[in-house]
């Protein structure tokens, strides 16, 4: 299985690295291409749109498939911008010895903790890291033993590559690798979880604050006898206790095109985009 998982990894990049190729030779275009995390894809997105619409010349490409994949892109030159919603790891940094990461914070997120809306609407407003951890470890299996309905619980987990996971367990269980034995479904992007959660009456999970919505509800997290809330304010202040960076990753400085986006959306246009169009915190 791991063999085969890996040789359909090889399969994705050598599909995505031949995308890339495909606009590098569309005739006069000055070519930025960028992949990774799925939680900062749509600022990238709606950016590149944006600043494309400013300089025809300009061609940006963009591609998702978590933290992981945008660090190894650019690790291995198949992309020029990195999307990753984590810190880099010793190991990245290991596997890549002639590459010179560089990080842009281009914002501030949250993770919230999620539920099935019709689990929050029974009772299920707030949990405590150990409950959390114990779920997750599978040792609480029902709703009813946190204020919840007689269900079974559905634990949904994300692919150890993505960000969104590794701020989640670095949180809960201490490790940003920690091995989830309660969990019923592995998902991949914040919108495929997202989803699956929403599509559940009795599921909980991990998005970025950005997903929530009414269908997928944030639980508050007792922190020290405090609840906390996963909201604006709590994030700007620092209060909310599962909190990241939004980074783009380049190999070394960047300059020309890359660093002229980079730019812009460390500019006001870029920064309300991120702040006022997806709901995370600006750096600006």
């Amino acid at each position: 299985m791991i063999k085969k998982n890996r040789f359909a990894f090889y399969i994705v990049l050598l599909i995505t690295a031949l995308l890339f190729d495909v606009s590098i030779v569309m005739a006069g275009a000055r070519t930025v291409r960028v992949a990774g995390s799925t939680t900062v894809l749509p600022v990238v997105a709606k950016t590149s749109e944006m600043f494309m619409a400013i300089n025809p010349d300009v061609r940006i490409m963009v591609n998702s498939g978590g933290s992981g994949v945008g660090v190894k892109f650019v690790g291995n030159g198949l992309a020029d911008i990195g999307m990753v919603s984590r810190e880099i790891t010793d190991e990245e940094i290991k596997n890549f010895p002639e590459s010179d990461f560089k990080v842009s914070v281009v914002g501030i997120d949250a993770v919230a903790c999620v539920v099935s809306s019709e689990i929050y609407d029974s009772g299920v407003k707030t949990l405590t890291k150990e409950q959390i951890r114990k779920i997750y470890s599978g040792e609480i299996e029902n709703w009813k033993y946190v204020g919840g309905p007689d269900k079974k619980i559905f634990c949904i987990d994300k692919e150890r590559h993505r960000g969104t996971r590794h701020v989640f367990m670095e949180y809960v269980f201490g490790n940003k690798n920690a091995r989830a034995p309660g969990v019923d479904l592995v998902s991949g992007s914040n919108n495929e979880e997202q989803t699956k959660v929403a599509l559940s009456d009795k599921a909980i999970g991990m998005l970025s604050f950005a997903w929530i919505n009414s269908d997928v509800k944030g639980v508050d997290i007792i922190e020290d006898g405090n609840i906390i809330a996963p909201t604006v304010v709590n994030i700007k202040n620092g209060l909310y206790p599962i909190a990241r960076n939004l980074t783009l990753v380049t190999n070394g400085v960047a300059d020309g095109v890359v660093s002229e986006f980079i730019d812009y959306i460390l500019g006001p246009s870029g920064q309300k985009v991120v702040a006022e169009e997806y709901g995370y915190v600006s750096v600006k």
